[in-house]
């Protein structure tokens, strides 16, 4: 009973070690994504090359919890590595506040919510990343909007409304990022199980 125990302890081990391990590679790697950049916009946000997918996947894999607490430690890298100079051209408590939860922490977060949303829901692999990256990218979108209409307001100007310019100018560079996350979870999904540690999909026979 107790090597048996013992056995378990150390299976367990091994699978918290290979879980930090690839969350720490697929974080390195969403990092390194977000610079390659197909353009960029004047007062921030981006296009990138597939920076939002090795979030949703470690959600897809790991679940909410997981998925969740990655994509915070994603946006709190974001912020420090590209992001402070955004704070000079806001003032006050509460507008920092802000930008740092809907621009970062919170935007991001939801990357890795969506990514563990449709798994249960969904059998299709496929299926359930897709609605996963197209849900937390709208969600990634709200919190950005938000964002837009209570502190980048001042920038609306030749604008009908605050609102329309946070939903036109983040909307602008989302909706392809989008894009261009779903595609790049369909393509990985078609050739590898997510659901399985070793990744490798079984052929049907």
């Amino acid at each position: 009973m107790a090597k048996s125990s013992e056995t378990a302890n150390k299976a367990s081990s091994l699978s918290n070690t290979r879980k930090l391990t690839e969350t720490a590679v697929m974080l390195a790697l969403a990092v390194a994504l977000s610079y390659v950049t197909i353009y960029s916009l004047p007062m921030g946000g981006s296009v990138t090359l597939f920076s939002q997918v090795p979030i949703i996947i470690i959600g897809y894999r790991y679940g909410a919890k997981w998925g969740i607490s990655t994509g915070i430690i994603y946006g709190i890298l974001e912020m420090l590595l590209q992001g402070l100079g955004n704070f000079a051209y806001v003032k006050g408590i509460v507008s920092y506040l802000i930008l740092i939860l809907a621009d970062y922490v919170l935007a991001f977060m939801v990357l890795g919510l969506g990514g563990a949303m449709f798994k249960k829901v969904v059998k299709n692999q496929t299926v359930a990343l897709g609605l996963g990256a197209f849900v937390g990218s709208l969600l990634r979108f709200i919190c950005h909007f938000v964002s837009g209409v209570t502190i980048w307001g001042e920038y609306a100007d030749g604008w009908k409304s605050v609102w329309v310019y946070s939903a036109g100018y983040n909307g602008s560079y989302m909706a392809a990022e989008a894009l261009i996350s779903v595609i790049g979870v369909v393509l990985l999904s078609a050739v590898l199980d997510f659901s399985s540690a070793t990744l490798i999909r079984k052929r049907s026979k």
